[in-house]
């Protein structure tokens, strides 16, 4: 009898599964989007535009690992610009994207799955430049430079600084370079990535102000079904190492 209880309900455990995915349309597929961001996700090529396997970096693989093992079918897109990228994921249905800082007043903006990795935030001066400030308060008499709508950016504004911000972030190196800003606010790793692909090292480190999560972030109409599946996948890779597989070879 107890193995008869125990078949039966182990069969309705089972339907209850099947019937919770079956909540998806056969044709259901998200439309994600990301930019060049890197080592976390870019463009094979270096352009502003790639689709699917143009697309690599540590996000972009734990990411087609994800939706592969939930079984949720996607479109891969890289663009630019991130502003234009941001406001079409908050607008629109069944759009996600990618790397996408988590914060406390972009919570309620989206739904999440993460985090696929771990940043810190930080203000950079220029090669030679011994520049060091306490905090951001300390930093506000200086020439700010960010990335128009990225998190560091909305965070300084949020802390009543106005940061001179740029549609790309690569931008900010040579204004850096030049004299035009005299601190570059930006994600670490992701900055030192991009001024040594324009053949700059060297930057100081005049304070670093924050540690960040990346995240997808997925329009608040994601069914729930999809972004329970998203995160279990996720948690199921990491525990398998999968995660710091990718990690490791990216950086």
């Amino acid at each position: 009898m107890l193995k008869t209880l125990k078949t039966g309900l182990l069969l309705g455990l089972a339907l209850s599964a099947c019937a919770a995915r079956a909540e998806l349309p056969d044709d259901y597929k998200v439309v994600l989007l990301t930019e060049n961001f890197p080592p976390f996700n870019m463009a094979v090529d270096d352009k502003n535009f790639a689709r699917d396997d143009g697309i690599d970096g540590i996000s972009a693989e734990i990411v087609r690992a994800m939706f592969k093992r939930a079984g949720i079918n996607y479109t891969l897109t890289l663009r630019f610009p991130w502003d234009r990228l941001y406001r079409l994921t908050l607008d629109k249905a069944n759009y996600g994207l990618f790397s996408t800082t988590f914060t406390p007043e972009r919570q309620p903006l989206f739904k999440w799955v993460g985090p696929l990795a771990k940043t810190g935030w930080v203000l950079l001066a220029a090669p030679g430049n011994n520049l060091s400030v306490a905090n951001l308060k300390d930093a506000a008499q200086y020439q700010i430079g960010a990335y128009k709508n990225d998190a560091v950016s909305q965070h300084l504004e949020s802390q009543g600084l106005a940061p001179n911000n740029a549609l790309r972030d690569q931008e900010n190196i040579k204004k850096l370079l030049s004299g035009k800003i005299d601190l570059w606010a930006t994600t670490d790793p992701v900055g030192r990535y991009l001024a040594k692909q324009e053949g700059v090292s060297g930057l100081n480190t005049a304070l670093r102000f924050n540690e960040a999560e990346l995240y997808l972030a997925l329009n608040k109409d994601t069914p729930d079904e999809v972004v329970q599946r998203l995160q279990k996948a996720l948690d199921e890779l990491r525990a398998e190492g999968f995660v710091d597989e990718m990690t490791n070879n990216y950086l």
